[in-house]
């Protein structure tokens, strides 16, 4: 039997035509429901996607609302004198608030030591036989070998470059003239009235380089009164205060300043130690900024013809996120709720800053400790979010679970459309088959048309109506 390749070419019939149509009347509307839930799904889980954004953005700022440090730190506001800075202070998170008048008499400074007139050049030899140095100043010390023949040069080097060297430094400064002289300087920083360097030896031959003598006594080298170790010295509101370093520690109790010059004639630093009510109002400013984000992207998300309209858990969070709001404390004074410190919720569910009762500055002006625990106590305003919060976007949370539900739906989604693809091509093969074997027998029977027309006119007296 005759083959057809193409459907209709032996019929002449436009079968091709038949059989998409057919198979379009089966395929086109499935493969628009696939498409549409696949969109449906995809906004859904992008919905999802910004919601749970904005929630990890808001919990960011729950975290450090929850963390009590954040409420413990100060502020140092320093008004320096005309003359420059002469103190710096550092970060605290106990010290009492005050205000107080730093006037920087002297820094402190380690000591320096020189050598008198004994070396020319500083090629010249120290020791014939060498020895050994033991440098010291305040508790700490180190030994220097000097080799046998070593040069004053070479003694320099041995100092700077010994491993147990704790901060001396030593430097030779070379007179020139017509009596030239090397001087040997060696500094210390280690600072502090008493802390004077001391250098002795094991050996006459390195007196000219100690400030002991072997046999006791002076050495060559020399401090002079400029050049002893000293205290730092300042004045607080007039009080006299001492210290080792330029570095004070509890002069003012629980903090820490360092002094940077002395001052010029009677100038002081004016230093005020506060409260961080700024960088706690800045926290509770980012506070509000992320509530009403994730507030109005649910509200976005959930309008009407939006992806998460009509959806119930996306209702239930943003009343769980409102109520949350109105959580009782108690332990924080005056300070119940979030209401009592200076916010406001309005109309339409969005927070912000009110002195309907008070302002946020005049509540952490007034009890700035109470203020803390409102949002960071145990039982406080940020412990309660972030347990809503936890519940929500951790592992096995809500979204999580609501996100993998709707990858699995797309998942099966495209498994059936491979199914449905499938199915379409077995349809359209099947109608092949049917409409291939009708092609042939319509060809043939044509065929037989023509051939028995053919014979009728070749019979006498038979003649075909033609126009």
């Amino acid at each position: 039997m005759a083959t057809i390749t193409s459907a209709g070419v032996g019929s002449g019939l436009d079968l091709e035509s038949i059989i998409q149509a057919t198979v379009n009347a089966e395929d086109l509307p499935r493969m628009q429901r696939f498409e549409a839930s696949k969109t449906r799904y995809s906004v859904q889980l992008s919905g999802l996607g910004a919601v749970k954004s904005s929630l990890s953005a808001f919990q960011d700022i729950i975290k450090k609302l929850a963390n009590p440090d954040n409420f413990t730190k100060r502020s140092n506001t320093i008004v320096q004198p005309a003359s420059g800075d002469v103190i710096s202070v550092a970060a605290n998170s106990s010290a009492t608030p005050g205000n107080f008048n730093i006037k920087v008499n002297q820094l402190a400074q380690g000591s320096r030591a020189t050598t008198t007139s004994a070396f020319t050049a500083p090629s010249d030899v120290v020791s014939a036989s060498g020895g050994k140095l033991t440098i010291a100043a305040g508790d700490k010390s180190f030994e220097v070998d000097v080799a046998a023949g070593a040069t004053l040069e070479e003694v320099r080097a041995a100092i700077n470059e010994s491993a147990t060297n704790f901060g001396v430094s030593v430097n030779i400064i070379n007179t020139g003239g017509a009596t030239p002289e090397a001087k040997l300087v060696i500094s210390s920083n280690v600072s502090g009235t008493g802390n004077d360097l001391t250098i002795t030896n094991d050996t006459a031959e390195l007196d000219n380089i100690s400030t002991t003598a072997f046999s006791g006594g002076a050495g060559g080298l020399t401090i002079a009164t400029a050049d002893m170790a000293r205290d730092a010295i300042v004045e607080v509101d007039g009080i006299a205060v001492n210290s080792a370093t330029n570095i004070f520690k509890d002069a003012i109790q629980d903090l820490t300043f360092t002094a940077k010059k002395v001052s010029v004639g009677t100038e002081t630093a004016k230093l005020t130690v506060d409260f961080d009510k700024a960088g706690v109002e800045k926290l509770i400013d980012e506070f509000i900024t992320a509530f009403n984000n994730a507030a109005g992207t649910i509200d976005y998300h959930t309008k009407v013809g939006a992806a998460l309209y009509g959806d119930s858990g996306m209702r239930g969070l943003k009343n769980q996120l409102t109520n949350t709001l109105s959580t009782v404390v108690s332990g924080a004074g005056g300070f119940e709720t979030l209401f009592d410190v200076g916010i406001g919720l309005k109309k339409d569910g969005k927070l912000e800053k009110s002195s309907l009762v008070r302002s946020v500055n005049a509540a952490l002006t007034s009890d700035y400790a109470n203020v803390g625990k409102l949002f960071s106590g145990e039982n406080g305003l940020a412990k309660t979010f972030e347990s809503l919060l936890k519940t929500q976007l951790e592992a096995k949370g809500s979204f999580k679970f609501r996100e993998e539900s709707l990858n699995k739906s797309l998942r099966q989604l495209e498994d059936d459309k491979l199914s449905h693809d499938y199915r379409m091509t077995q349809l359209e093969a099947g109608l092949r088959a049917k409409y291939a074997g009708l092609d042939v027998l319509i060809a043939q029977m044509q065929s037989s048309g023509s051939y028995i027309t053919q014979q009728l006119a070749n019979l006498p007296g038979f003649t075909s109506n033609k126009k």
